[in-house]
């Protein structure tokens, strides 16, 4: 029975990694995500908006989801088009080997109030200052093997600089 329930897990495994492979990947492993956050800051200052920093990678199959799920829905797009600056921040535990690469997914996460904690993707929205203003797991998001478009609208909408002004 065990054997029959490791493979099945190793079957699973399989399947969400091949559907990953198949997924856009959205997360410019070459900048520098400081560098990406401040420029993201500014756009937002400027027009009046929030940052929300999805925060993951391309090794992650539902980071890559996620970010297909809410281009190819038309309301969701529009809420964040309309509030946010939307970037994709990379993030890869696994590849923090040395000392240097520690030190600054250390102060990257602090700056993202300590979002390592979740898993991922995770959700950091900051205001125009760069305040955290709210951390959201993405897991409560999830419906089956995709997200859930209420709970995904839900959390844009209650999270935009007019709600947060509240």
């Amino acid at each position: 029975m065990k054997r029959i329930i490791a493979i099945a897990a190793l079957f699973a495994a399989l399947t969400l990694s091949m559907r990953a492979q198949e997924l856009k990947k959205v997360y410019d492993e070459s900048i520098d995500p400081m560098e990406q956050i401040d420029k993201a800051l500014a756009q937002a200052k400027a027009q009046d908006k929030f940052v929300v920093c999805q925060l993951g990678g391309n090794w992650c199959p539902w980071c890559l989801r996620f970010a297909a799920f809410i281009e190819a829905d038309q309301d969701i797009s529009k809420v964040i088009a309309d509030n946010y600056v939307y970037i994709h921040v990379n993030r890869n535990p696994r590849s923090e080997k040395t000392p240097e690469a520690k030190a600054a997914a250390q102060r990257l996460m602090k700056r993202l109030g300590n979002a390592g904690r979740f898993g991922y993707p995770v959700f950091i929205i900051l205001d125009g200052k760069g305040k955290v203003v709210h951390i959201q797991d993405s897991a409560l998001l999830e419906k089956d093997n995709t997200y859930d478009k209420e709970k995904v609208l839900r959390f844009f909408k209650n999270w935009t600089p007019a709600c947060a002004a509240d």
